[in-house]
Order: structure tokens, then sequence, then C-alpha cells
């Protein structure tokens, strides 16, 4: 389970655009047979020109669909790469290409500059994110250009590959919750096959797809896209590399939002707890609105306890017995699981969320399923975008920490006290770095950003896989004066994009208009 928005499938790039570009790496830091130095090559790279093209539709890797229709009034969706450091230590050696799509601002004359998005993850594709968002951008890009990309890693960015559609279909399928020591050697076994498998394809590339590059790479965008400080709007994960940069390049920051905020105090194991902790509550939320609609939910019980009992007996009848799900694939307990956690995401799900649970509790497991696969990643063709694989490399290049079988079973206990439903799921999932084989960088990321303009900060009370308290723990982490808090009392992952007029008004005021909202406002 990660913490991305939830997939939207929209753009990429052409096969033969990427041929011309030459996607992947390159040795273009040698010039008439020698070596340009490192900041010469730095210099060169901020001065690329991109060759902006109207967008194909996306790869595979980006999620697939049709290519992005104009936006209202007929502005076309414009693609293209720029060329960046592999390594960073080395930034005269090898390049790859990231992959950008931007929509230009409606109002030329008043235009500020680019505003860059990156919507969570890790490992979901920004240019095929951005345009089935953009309709809720509107009002912003009368003054910005709407600008997104692939972090390296990640979709048309060199991305990450592991396992293949087959392969994954079983990997996702197995019993992630294991009961006695059978199951978790089977467990350990598929760790350490996916992560084997990302080593024998990426391996060159699995030690710099990490957050301090990715914000590395942002600092060479604003460049390239001509912009004197970087205007910013980062959901969940984006929270996090937008600290970074903020950390990295505080005097670079322009106006920037984070919403549905990542805690950058937290190690991966307190990370894992929240979220345990944030989707326990989602569900109670989902379940107290059920009861409240009395015969108009379909879910047996009269309180939300005997309804979140329902939902663990079908898990564990699950655990011993799947049902059919959709064609020849059936829908065990993790699948189940990971469904139910995908639709808690947005409230706008919790309808599904009772049809698919009401289903299975029938022996129909194919909403649950489809739930479980749009987390995943899993198109209806059954091909998978990358960003499991990206998910998975990102997190274990950044966090340092490594769980042992015995050190994950001493934790569960804790893990299920406070989530019934979600705890062993999360607790277990600790140990998806285990097998990585690159280190990591940190326990937790260092964001303080001294010296950069005020960074708004929100935060939604009822936000199952960012927790609330990580909005406040990030205004302190990024020091005083920088981090604005703003409170949105509702449900669901991201509050502008949750239905709040009262926080799409102080954020477009912020970004468009530089006014600052008052630390501590609270929109319902």
């Amino acid at each position: 389970m990660s913490t991305t928005v939830s997939a939207v499938r929209a753009v990429a790039f052409a096969a033969s655009l990427a041929v011309l570009l030459a996607a992947g790496c390159s040795d273009s830091g040698e010039r008439n047979g020698s070596k340009t130095s490192g900041p010469a090559r730095l210099a060169e790279l901020a001065a690329q020109k991109p060759n902006w093209r109207k967008c194909p539709a996306p790869s595979e890797a980006e999620g697939g669909g049709p290519e992005p229709s104009p936006l209202p009034g007929g502005t076309i969706w414009e693609c293209s790469f720029m060329d960046v450091p592999l390594d960073y230590a080395d930034p005269a050696g090898e390049t790859i290409e990231l992959a950008l799509i931007r929509a230009r601002a409606t109002d030329p004359k008043t235009r500020i500059g680019s505003l860059i998005f990156n919507f969570g993850g890790p490992g979901g594709s920004g240019v095929a994110t951005l345009p089935a968002a953009a309709t809720d951008y509107a009002t912003l890009r009368t003054r910005y250009d709407l600008v997104s990309f692939d972090p390296r890693g990640v979709g048309r960015s060199v991305p990450v590959e592991c396992e293949d559609d087959k392969q994954l279909d079983a990997y996702y399928a197995e019993d992630a919750t294991p009961d006695n020591a059978a199951e978790e050697k089977t467990f350990v076994s598929g760790l350490k096959s996916y992560a084997g498998a990302c080593e024998e394809k990426s391996g060159t590339e699995l030690p710099h797809v990490g957050t301090v590059n990715a914000a590395r790479d942002m600092e060479l965008m604003r460049q390239v896209l001509g912009d004197p400080k970087l205007s910013y709007f980062g959901i969940s994960y984006g929270t996090e590399l937008g600290a970074v940069y903020a950390h990295l390049y505080p005097k670079r920051v322009g106006r920037a939002v984070f919403d549905a905020v990542v805690d950058p105090t937290k190690t991966s194991e307190q990370s894992s707890l929240g979220q345990a902790k944030g989707f326990q509550l989602a569900l109670t939320n989902f379940a107290e609105n059920c009861v409240d609609r009395g015969e108009e939910c379909p879910l047996p019980g009269t309180s939300a306890q005997e309804i979140q009992d329902g939902i663990i007996a079908l898990l564990q009848r699950l655990d011993k017995k799947p049902i059919p799900g959709s064609g020849d694939r059936m829908l065990t307990q993790t699948q189940a699981t990971n469904g139910i956690a995908q639709a808690l995401y947005s409230r706008e799900y919790w309808q599904l969320l009772e049809q698919g649970l009401d289903e299975a509790d029938g022996g129909d497991g194919a909403l649950l399923l489809a739930l479980s696969d749009a987390m995943n990643g899993r198109g209806d063709n059954g091909r998978y975008s990358n960003s499991g694989a990206a998910n998975a490399a990102i997190n274990c290049v950044d966090s340092k920490e490594r769980y042992s079988l015995a050190q994950t079973r001493a934790k569960l206990p804790e893990f299920r006290a406070v989530s019934p439903v979600f705890g062993d799921y999360l607790g277990w999932g600790m140990m998806g770095c285990t097998e990585w084989p690159v280190p990591g960088t940190w326990t937790t990321p260092t964001v303080s950003a001294p010296g950069a303009p005020p960074i708004l900060v929100i935060g939604t009370t009822g936000d199952p896989a960012t927790p609330y308290e990580g909005a406040r723990a990030m205004v302190g982490a990024l020091g005083a004066g920088v981090g604005v808090e703003l409170t949105y009392d509702g449900e669901g992952h991201g509050a502008y994009n949750g239905g709040s007029k009262c926080v799409q008004r102080a954020v477009n005021a912020y970004l468009l208009d530089g006014k600052v909202p008052a630390a501590g406002t609270v929109c319902k």
C-alpha cells in the first residue's frame, strides 16, 4: 500500500518521439573527445530548450489509455523531454531523460510562470495524471502554465522495471500477512524474487532514483522552464519531495503548496503505524456513515463495530479460501485488503466500497479485485504500469530501515492494536525493503528550509494515507516563519480536490495573488 493519489490514466509520449530523443542513458557529457567539467555540464543542462510537441497516448509504464483531450478553449497538451545527470556526484557523466507535460496559461498577459505538480506515490506519473486532473486547476491556469513530469524511474523517465505482468499477478495475490513459518518462508521468497528482478532489469538506475535526486531535477527543471523561482503544488509524497527541494534550495522557492502532507519526522515504521491508524479512522468513518443511512447501506450491522466485524470475518474467510474475482483470477485476502484501502482514499469511492464488500460477502470478488488492481497499477488489459516498481525503488533508496522477520513479528501486536483490519497488512509491509539490493539514504528526510518564503501546508482531518498530524509536523520541521498550516475538516486524501470551496479559495489567493492565509485557518 502506498501513499499515492489514485492512479489516473491520461497522457504519454509517442514511441517515435522517444526514439528521436534517444530515451535512456547517454554520454552527453562528452564534447569533442573531452569530458565537460561538472559545473560547466550543469550550466549546459540548465540552458537546454525543450522541444514541445503535441502529446500522444501514454505508454504502458505510465498506465496506458488514449492521448489527452484538448482543454476547454482548445488548448492542447504539449510534451517534451529534458536531460539530467544520472548521478549528480558525476554531473559530467551519463545523462537520462525526464518526460515533461504542460498546458499553457490562458491569460498570457498576467502569466506568473510555471506551476509544477507532483501528485504523489512515489511512483505516480505526472505526465499521465495532470491532464485527468486539470479541470480542478482551471483557475490556477489563468496565470500559470500547468506543468508536471515523470520523476526519474517513473513512466517515461527511465522507468524501473521488475517483474512482468504474469509474475505481478501472482506477486500481488500472495499472502502478505503470513500466519505460520511456511507462509513466512513464501512471503520472504516473494520479496527476494521481486527485488532480484528489479536489480536484474534496472540495477544501474536503482541507486539514483531517490528523492534528493528528484529534487535536484526540479531545480534544473525550473531553470529549463525559465522561471526565476519554483512555483510548486505537491500532493502526498509530493509534499516530501517539495520539502526536500526547499531544504536544498530555500532561496529558489516561490509559492509552494503542500497538500496531504507526509510527516517528515517519522521513520518508516512510525509512518506505517500512522497509516494503520489513518486507514482505521477512515474505515470507522465509512462504517458510521453506513449506519447513519440505515437501509440505504447494504452492509449488515446496526453499529460501526458490527460492520467492521463483518469486514474482518470476510477477510478471515478469504485467507482460508479465495473467491472468484474476474476471469480466472481469484480475490485473495491481500487483494481484498488492498481494495478496501484504495476505496478509502476518497469519500467518492465509499459507494463502491459498500457494493464491493456486499458482493464479496455473497461470493463475487470482482469489484474489490478491480479496486485492488487500481491501487497496483493494473489496467483492464492485464498490463501493469511501473508505478509499483518505481514506488519500491524510490522508497527503498530513500529509507535506510531494513526489518528482519523477528523485528517485524515483535511489532505486529502494536499494529493490530491500532487497526484490526489493516494492522497485520501494514505491519508486514515494513519488510518491503528488507531484500532490496541498494542501501537507503536516510532515517527521516532533512527538510529545514531557513530563508524560504511562506509555504502553505494543508492537512485533512480524515486523511487515511497521510494522517492529519503530519501537516503540523511538517510546519515544525520546515522551521520558523516558513510553514503556514491550513486545516480541512473533512475526509479523503488531498484537500484541494476534496470539494472544499474554502480550501480552493485560500490556495488560489495564495498562488495567484500571494495572499498567505492566517496560520491555523480551518476550512469545512
